[in-house]
């Protein structure tokens, strides 16, 4: 087959799968079954599983049980608090035992405001449970990761070149593709060996994404209560901007911020692949997020 067709068949393959996400979010009410599902998209029960497995990282039935809004609204109930415990426990306390290590530093304001010129950045892309992603890094550690639907890789990149045009980009899979196999591995976070990210960027969304990195799996919070946490509780607006500016999805939980009557609310990468996140979290918690 060649790269062309696997390409094709790639994108027609996450084009069903984000189909039925949507058609999952609007009818979770209903619980569709899966036979019901896979009739709907003239495919066999098992096709489809496969499908939804590959690339939303769990299984219809487990989408459908993890990604309602009541369940959104819940997770904001029991995520009152958790800003304040995680600044309790500290980065690496209790609350991260299921999430990634990172370690993260942020680049002078000087290098900020020369928009990244004197930087090498080496960047590349790979497949992952939520469709395509690029990878950015420099030398001090992971500075970018975006997601891609098929086809759209060269707008993804041009976006995260817009952020630092000054800079060096080289493109180097051989490096980033074994962090981003680490960063999509759960069973290779490991606090003993930290991920290393750096910030680019200025100084208030620095603190905005530095407080992003304290929301646990499994957990939520809202513009609000980060503002009112970086210390100015007025900023909601500047907040939801710096949110929407995070360069290193994923990594950087931004996924993990809702509106205060528990939506999902915008993502740069698509409400979809928001859910798929989360739902995909739910199921490392419980323990079957590829489970029937």
């Amino acid at each position: 087959m060649t790269d062309l067709q696997t390409m094709k068949e790639a994108a027609r393959d996450y084009e069903v799968v984000r189909q039925n996400l949507d058609y999952l979010r609007e009818h979770w009410r209903e619980q569709p079954s899966l036979e019901a599902l896979a009739e709907r998209n003239g495919l066999s029960p098992a096709h489809l599983q496969r499908l939804f497995v590959r690339w939303a990282g769990l299984s219809p039935k487990a989408f459908v049980q993890a990604l309602t809004i009541d369940h959104a609204r819940k997770l904001l109930r029991e995520s009152a608090s958790v800003l304040e415990t995680s600044y309790e426990v500290g980065l690496s306390g209790p609350g991260r035992l299921h999430d990634l290590f990172v370690t993260h530093e942020g680049m002078t304001p000087g290098s900020y405001k020369a928009k990244g010129k004197g930087l090498t950045i080496a960047y590349g892309f790979h497949d992952c449970p939520f469709g395509r992603v690029l990878l950015m890094t420099t030398e001090q550690g992971i500075c970018g990761l975006a997601f891609a639907d098929p086809g759209q890789e060269q707008s993804a990149l041009l976006d995260m070149k817009g952020r630092w045009p000054e800079a060096t980009y080289v493109e180097r899979p051989a490096i980033t593709g074994p962090l981003v196999a680490r960063i999509f591995t759960p069973a290779a976070w490991k606090a003993e060996q930290p991920l290393r990210i750096v910030f680019i960027g200025t100084e208030f969304e620095t603190r905005v994404w530095q407080t992003l990195l304290k929301v646990p799996l499994g957990r939520a919070t809202t513009y609000s209560d980060i503002a009112g946490h970086i210390g100015n509780a007025r900023a909601s607006r500047a907040v939801g901007a710096a949110v929407g500016r995070n360069p290193i999805s994923f990594v950087v939980p931004c996924h993990r911020v809702l509106g205060k009557s528990g939506g999902l609310c915008g993502y740069h990468w698509g409400l979809t692949r928001k859910q798929a996140i989360l739902g995909w979290e739910a199921g490392l918690l419980t323990g079957g997020a590829a489970a029937a």
